[in-house]
């Protein structure tokens, strides 16, 4: 070996692809901010060259676009899943609880970065529009649930909804996928600790 360093390695091609580039990315943005990351700095923490970035995608909005749409299109697959379900509101609801846990552990440093928008580029304010879509979705089920009598009717419905996601948003916050607790299980004690807080018993 003579020390020196491979171009086409430096470029990152084939070195790193879209999936790579985007990972680095996101973990940049949710480190520095997207405000506060250059692609200069991407360029540096990636080792490779600005042009190079440019190969895969056209801009640093197209890299948070594609990362909080990892986010979002998980949450709204389930969304569809729960459309085709047959039986109550409350089964939906903690369907959609559950499967939400797992797509936060799955997609974790995709959805810590959604979490962290503010909405001052015209990709945070769409993502945030669809946060509100999936939001209004979530209390349609809570106020569903509650009217069939499965869910305590004194809670306001957007609170109950409120409560429920960000119990399940902050998993974010201190969840660490080395060592840590299965996502299927932490959606068990996820949906146990709400549903045994949030429903009505019932009649024998």
């Amino acid at each position: 070996m003579d020390g020196t360093t491979n171009p086409a390695a430096r470029r990152g091609r084939p070195g790193y692809d879209l999936e790579s580039l985007l990972r680095v990315a996101v973990s940049a943005f949710t480190e520095r901010g997207f405000d506060g990351t250059s692609m200069e700095d991407l360029s540096r923490k990636l080792g490779i060259s600005k042009s190079a970035i440019y190969h895969h995608v056209p801009s640093k909005d197209e890299l948070l676009r594609l990362a909080v749409d990892r986010a979002l299109d998980g949450l709204f697959a389930e969304v569809d899943t729960v459309d085709t379900m047959a039986g109550r509101a409350v089964d939906k609801l903690e369907h959609l609880v559950r499967a939400s846990v797992v797509v936060l552990i799955e997609q974790l440093p995709f959805v810590t970065l959604l979490l962290r928008i503010r909405g001052n580029t015209k990709v945070e304010r769409a993502a945030l529009a669809r946060r509100k879509e999936f939001d209004r979705i979530v209390g349609d089920l809570v106020s569903k649930a509650a009217a069939d009598g499965d869910l305590r009717p004194d809670i306001d419905p957007n609170v109950s909804a409120r409560l429920l996601f960000g119990m399940v948003n902050s998993i974010a916050e201190w969840y660490r996928p080395r060592g840590g607790i299965a996502a299927e299980a932490l959606a068990d004690a996820v949906v146990a600790v709400a549903f045994d807080g949030l429903r009505l018993p019932r009649a024998r």
